[in-house]
């Protein structure tokens, strides 16, 4: 009787012990859910912070641009990828439409293909375009970076930007006629416009000089601007930076000559191998030819300074072994392990013989060097050194 009424309530007790091990976990993935979810909503989305973006609010966004062409009557669209921009010239009227491109950097071999098939039917104004997109796009110019922040005149006869004066930090200047600067920063190149002062149209420079009447009068000279934002995702395979696409046209023939000259001079200058010559060598050699030789060396050689620097060596080695020293010690730590396990030995012989042992004076005659090693053999023997 006692075994079927206790049965029933170990089963409850069961399921209770295990949601109670499950409430931490529970809570724990709550918790990621919701740390992650307000992550999400409060980044900020990366396509509307680009620079020169027409919805970025930023420094170097240009959304006070737009926002002010719109307020103007000018029709903005903006395409961040290949097929809006298709999409937006085909619903607009090509003729009345501008297309303004502020990243072309981005553009690839396709997309660029594409742009130009848009063309001429609608006008194209290239923002800050670089050796590489004009390469890209056939365009027959070519381009230098000007740091010059002085405000530069239009010097020019174009009719909306004649009497306007430009300044930013930086620009582009290109080859051919063409307005502010002795290389324009403002060129048209068949249908398209090349304007390498984009900072002109930034948030944080747009209210330099004329910068701002410049840009309406750039952009909003027809009713309709495709303010487009090309995706560098969209590049294909074909589209990748190779080294040679980095390199200027007239460098590759110049490193072809220059290979082939190396190459004449090495025939030229290379000599041939003959065949392999074999010697006989000694299988050991005696320690002490070793050292008869190396000091026949030496004292043909006159060099002093290179033997004491041998025998010093040697000799330090040889005490920081006996006394359990890293090699390299210095004088100091070599001072007081002698002093430490050999107090015998003497002040006024110690100094001067540690004075020799770490000094890099070479003797002046062979008596000095022979006193030298005199010397270091004495503290070697007062220390015991093996």
């Amino acid at each position: 009787m006692s075994t079927a009424t206790t049965a029933p309530s170990s089963a409850p007790h069961a399921s209770g012990g295990r949601l109670r091990g499950l409430r931490v976990p529970l809570l724990l993935a709550l918790a990621v859910a919701a740390v992650a979810a307000i992550t999400v909503a409060l980044t900020p989305d990366a396509a509307r912070t680009g620079e020169l973006d027409p919805e970025n609010p930023g420094r170097r966004g240009a959304q006070a641009l737009a926002r002010v062409l719109e307020q103007q009557g000018v029709e903005v669209v903006v395409a961040r990828d290949d097929a809006g921009l298709q999409a937006a010239v085909s619903r607009l009227d090509a003729p009345s439409t501008t297309i303004v491109v502020t990243s072309p950097a981005a553009l690839g071999r396709r997309t660029g293909a594409h742009l130009r098939d848009l063309l001429p039917a609608a006008r194209a104004v290239l923002v800050d375009p670089g050796p590489g997109v004009l390469r890209l796009l056939d365009i027959d110019t070519d381009v230098t970076r000007e740091q010059d922040a002085a405000p530069v005149a239009a010097d020019c006869s174009r009719a909306p930007v004649a009497d306007l004066t430009l300044e930013v930090d930086e620009r582009l200047g290109y080859d051919g006629p063409g307005c502010f600067g002795e290389r324009p920063a403002l060129v048209d190149v068949g249908p398209y416009t090349l304007l390498g002062a984009g900072e002109a149209l930034s948030n944080d420079q747009i209210l330099r000089a004329d910068n701002a009447a410049l840009a309406l009068r750039l952009l909003g000279g027809r009713p309709r601007l495709v303010w487009y934002v090309p995706d560098v995702t969209e590049q294909g395979a074909a589209d990748g930076v190779g080294l040679r696409s980095l390199l200027p046209p007239a460098l590759v023939p110049s490193l072809v000559l220059a290979l082939l000259a190396l190459g004449a001079l090495a025939l030229w200058r290379g000599r041939r191998l003959g065949p392999v010559v074999t010697e006989p060598l000694p299988v050991t050699v005696r320690a002490a030819e070793s050292v008869h030789s190396l000091g026949r060396l030496y004292h043909r050689a006159g060099d002093r300074g290179h033997a004491a620097a041998r025998l010093r060596a040697a000799t330090r080695s040889r005490l920081e072994r006996r006394l359990a020293l890293p090699p390299g010690s210095p004088p100091d730590a070599l001072r007081a392990a002698i002093r430490r396990t050999r107090p015998s030995v003497p002040p006024a012989v110690l100094d001067p013989a540690l004075a020799d042992l770490y000094s890099d004076v070479a003797p002046h005659d062979d008596r000095a060097l022979v006193a030298l090693a005199t010397r270091l053999a004495a503290l070697e023997r007062e220390v015991g050194a093996p």
